[in-house]
């Protein structure tokens, strides 16, 4: 068995190419050729902003506050569904949300906060994992939670493969709180 990072600026490369059984990606997976299977962990939103952002003094936010910011655009293997799962283009008041500088790596979406040029959705688990200076995580108290599920080519399940997911069915979502964030 062998690990493997994906890249949200191509999140289905590896599974179509083979490279990777399953993997375990932000719903929704809206594509014919992969399936989305059990949700495995379900996690809070954060807003990434630079220290001297406008929103970087408050303790939380709402979608609305999206609203007039620029965000952090991606390339294009990115389907635009999926994107907007995470960030949409208007917020529920209807405000824009604009796209900004082309990021394709993680450590990219980190700067280009920190520099200021952007803001960037992420999830909780960032709180524990990665941390950068010039940035500021503040939780989102209206945003639907992040859910994670499994997703494979359609059809073509390893056995082995097959008793995760029938595990991870069984056993349903956990639900991830990162140490020290709120809503």
């Amino acid at each position: 068995m062998a690990v493997r990072e994906v890249h949200f600026s191509d999140p289905f490369a590896g599974v179509r190419a083979g490279d990777l059984d399953l993997a375990v990606l932000w719903r929704p997976v809206r594509e014919a050729d992969l399936t989305e299977g059990p949700v495995v962990f379900t996690e809070g939103r954060l807003p990434a902003v630079g220290t001297g952002h406008e929103l970087a003094g408050r303790t939380a936010v709402t979608l609305e506050d999206f609203g007039g910011q620029t965000c952090v655009g991606v390339g294009p293997d990115v389907p635009g569904y999926w994107m907007e799962s995470m960030v949409p283009a208007r917020t529920p008041g209807g405000r824009p949300v604009a796209r900004g500088p082309v990021v394709s790596t993680f450590h990219e979406v980190l700067h280009t906060v920190s520099s200021g040029q952007a803001v960037s959705p992420l999830n909780e688990h960032v709180v524990q994992y990665y941390s950068h200076p010039g940035i500021v995580l503040l939780p989102v108290v209206d945003a639907p939670p992040t859910e994670w599920a499994l997703v494979w080519r359609t059809g073509d399940l390893h056995p082995r493969a097959r008793a995760l997911v029938d595990l991870a069915a069984a056993l349903g979502p956990h639900s991830y709180a990162a140490p020290g964030v709120e809503p």
